[in-house]
C-alpha cells in the first residue's frame, strides 16, 4: 500500500492515543489552575501540584510503555538531529513528522524537567526542613516562571508547525488524528 502523495490528503491516521490527549489537556488545565492559585499558598494549590506530579509520573511511565508515538524512543533524537531540525526551521526547510518532531521532543523534555522541578520544590516547601526556606522558594518561583516561558515557546512552535505543514495540531491533540504521511514525511 503506497502512501498518499499529496499534502492536501483528507486521509488521516491515529497518532495520539487517548492517554496522551487527556494527559496533555489535564496538564494544561492543571498548570493554569496552579498559576491562578499560586498567590494563595493554600491547600488547593498544593493539591493541584500533587496532581501535576502524578500526571508527570504517569507520562514518564507511558513514555516507556505506551503507544508508538507516545514512547520516548520514537521521538527523542540525538543532539545533531535536533540542532539540524532547529536550523531547518529557521531556513523554512523542516520536514513534517507524523509524531513529535525533534523540536517538540526537546520541548517535552524541557517541560517535564521544569514542571518536575516546580512540583518537587513546591512539595519540599511543605516539609519541616524547607518550610520558609528562601532558596527553595526561589527555586520554586524560578522553575514556575521557566514553565511559563517554555509554554509560550510551545504554543508558538505549535502555531508555526501548523502553518508550515498546513495542519491544525491543536485539533489533532483533541482528535488524536493527523493527516496521513506523504513520502516526504518522517513517520
Amino acid at each position: 500500500m503506497g502512501l498518499p502523495d499529496t499534502q492536501n490528503s483528507k486521509e488521516t491516521v491515529r497518532v495520539w492515543d487517548p492517554f496522551i490527549r487527556i494527559f496533555h489537556w489535564c496538564l494544561a488545565v492543571g498548570m493554569l489552575a496552579a498559576w491562578i492559585t499560586s498567590s494563595w499558598r493554600s491547600t488547593p494549590h498544593q493539591w493541584i501540584g500533587l496532581a501535576l506530579g502524578c500526571l508527570l509520573i504517569a507520562r514518564i511511565f507511558w513514555g516507556f510503555f505506551g503507544s508508538t508515538y507516545a514512547r520516548f524512543s520514537q521521538f527523542l533524537r540525538g543532539p545533531q538531529t535536533s540542532l539540524a531540525y532547529l536550523y531547518a526551521i529557521v531556513t523554512g526547510a523542516e520536514r513534517r513528522y507524523l509524531g513529535h518532531n525533534p523540536a517538540g521532543a526537546l520541548m517535552i523534555l524541557a517541560l517535564i524537567f521544569t514542571i518536575a522541578a516546580t512540583v518537587i520544590s513546591g512539595w519540599l516547601m511543605t516539609t519541616d526542613t524547607f518550610f520558609g526556606d528562601d532558596t527553595m522558594q526561589f527555586v520554586h518561583k524560578a522553575s514556575a516562571y521557566s514553565v511559563v516561558g517554555l509554554l509560550i515557546f510551545h504554543v508558538a512552535g505549535v502555531m508555526l508547525a501548523s502553518k508550515q505543514h498546513k495542519e491544525n495540531l491543536v485539533v489533532a491533540m483533541f482528535t488524536g488524528k493527523k493527516r496521513a504521511p506523504t513520502p516526504n514525511d518522517i513517520a
